[in-house]
């Protein structure tokens, strides 16, 4: 074998089920690594074939190898397979999973502009401003210059200010007169309010508890402009209190208020 890829490695590759079940029924090892550890799953996944991947798992590959390189919810993210992505996330696809080159899945995705992908992604609860070198899946959105990609992730709870290892923030990265670049002006301008960001569609952020507390301080900032330092006292004593899971949520608004008071 050549770099160790086996006869199950190609087939997956080709996306050759028949080949693939031949080889499962003969013993082929499911799980078997080629020289860059990648398992017949991910080629399956790489080349888009529902088939073959739902052969790989029934027959027990692991949904999550432990590599370091591209998982197999990242080949599908590369593909654009969004029967892939669906069945992979449905059987605990990790969807944080990290490749130190391409980030998480959403990287991958976004970068790759398959919105299908992108949207599953975020709608199972991905990070959606989980970090490659700073880098988040926004700026992936604004580099590709498109529009819906970048209202789908701000919807979801895109940082717009979020920096990367360049100092740079996603409308850093279009052209000024461009359509990304107008609809990032346009977030930067107004930006989710209390009330959109306890709507978000990432379950997580939807804790009762939690969003009455946004909603009365949205209130409480709206009606007493001179009180901005006792309702950040009380924002301080309230995060003790505050599920671990929804500070990310309550960080990126606090970040907003910052930023409009400067």
């Amino acid at each position: 074998m050549v770099d160790s890829i086996t006869p199950l490695h190609a087939a997956s590759l080709q996306g050759q089920a028949q080949c693939v079940q031949l080889l499962l029924a003969a013993g082929a090892q499911v799980d078997a690594r080629n020289i860059d550890g990648s398992t017949p799953l991910c080629d399956a996944c790489a080349s888009g074939s529902i088939e073959c991947v739902k052969l790989l798992l029934s027959h027990g590959a692991k949904v999550n190898p432990p590599l370091y390189t591209a998982s197999p919810l990242h080949e599908a993210c590369m593909s654009g397979s969004s029967e892939c992505v669906r069945l992979l996330i449905d059987v605990g696809a990790n969807l944080e999973a990290h490749d130190c080159h391409f980030g998480t899945p959403l990287h991958v995705a976004c970068a790759r502009e398959h919105l299908d992908c992108v949207k599953m992604l975020l709608n199972a609860g991905a990070n959606v401003n989980a970090a490659k070198l700073h880098e988040t899946a926004l700026h992936h959105a604004a580099k590709v210059k498109n529009v819906d990609l970048i209202e789908m992730l701000i919807q979801f709870g895109g940082n717009i200010y979020a920096r990367d290892n360049r100092g740079r923030k996603p409308s850093d990265y279009t052209w000024s007169s461009s359509a990304s670049a107008k609809c990032l002006e346009h977030y930067e301008k107004t930006p989710l309010s209390l009330s959109q960001l306890c709507r978000l569609p990432n379950e997580s952020y939807c804790h009762p508890k939690f969003c009455s507390f946004l909603e009365a301080l949205q209130l409480q900032l709206a009606g007493e402009v001179a009180g901005t330092w006792w309702v950040l006292s009380t924002v301080d004593l309230c995060i003790l209190w505050i599920p671990k899971e929804h500070l990310l949520c309550f960080r990126h608004w606090l970040s907003v208020l910052n930023w409009l008071r400067m």
